[in-house]
């Protein structure tokens, strides 16, 4: 009966990081899905930029007011929600700062660049850093060094999201290179929600060189 027992802990431990795993995975599946929404703000503002950026400010400023209320047990409908479900376990206690940088970094790259290179760094965040949280939950390779939380699948699904989108913005291939090499590795710095910011304001500087000549 012992040894039955000891036999079956290494089983159960198995069991139970695959289920964690999982956990993980459809967390970040469907953090990704909210944060791939951000894509769209390319298309409207090159319909409306001013109506775009207010549409953006009022959404953030909405959220921060519903995060707020959430923290202090009065829950906003649906935002409040999706806040919880959405968010990794070690940052529900605290306030969920990731919609408010995704916000905001869309907003300074419609601010500071041509739409072109704004749509570029925006892509960037959406797609670039999209997928690689997605495959580097999914797949878990071998780990960039120094950079404990990167894994080599994920960065490789970075760059390959973002060449795909800056080569069918600009139709330059070497634009493209530079402009993936340089989100890859923006996306690989370990800043936690302000990625959001220092992703597309990165990408959008490098593209909006490459696009000036």
């Amino acid at each position: 009966m012992q040894q039955s027992r000891e036999l079956s802990r290494p089983v159960t431990r198995v069991q139970g990081e695959f289920t964690s795993a999982v956990a993980r995975f459809q967390v970040e599946v469907i953090r990704k899905s909210l944060h791939l929404l951000i894509a769209l703000v390319p298309v409207l503002a090159s319909v409306d930029l001013p109506a775009t950026l207010s549409i953006l400010a009022a959404g953030t400023l909405f959220y921060a007011f519903a995060e707020a209320a959430r923290r202090q047990g009065n829950r906003i409908l649906v935002v409040s929600d999706l806040t919880v479900i959405a968010s990794r376990e070690k940052d529900r206690k605290g306030f969920v700062l990731g919609p408010v940088t995704l916000g905001l970094g869309a907003m300074l790259s419609l601010l500071l660049y041509p739409l072109p290179a704004a749509s570029i760094a925006i892509f960037a965040l959406a797609f670039g850093d999209g997928f690689a949280s997605l495959v580097g939950t999914l797949v878990r390779g071998p780990k960039i060094p120094l950079l404990k939380t990167k894994t080599v699948a994920g960065s490789l699904a970075c760059f390959v999201a973002v060449f795909l989108v800056t080569l069918r913005i600009t139709m330059k291939p070497l634009d493209a290179l530079v402009v993936a090499a340089a989100a890859t590795a923006l996306e690989a710095v370990p800043a936690g929600n302000f990625d959001n910011i220092i992703i597309p304001f990165g990408t959008g500087l490098v593209a909006a060189q490459l696009l000036a000549h």
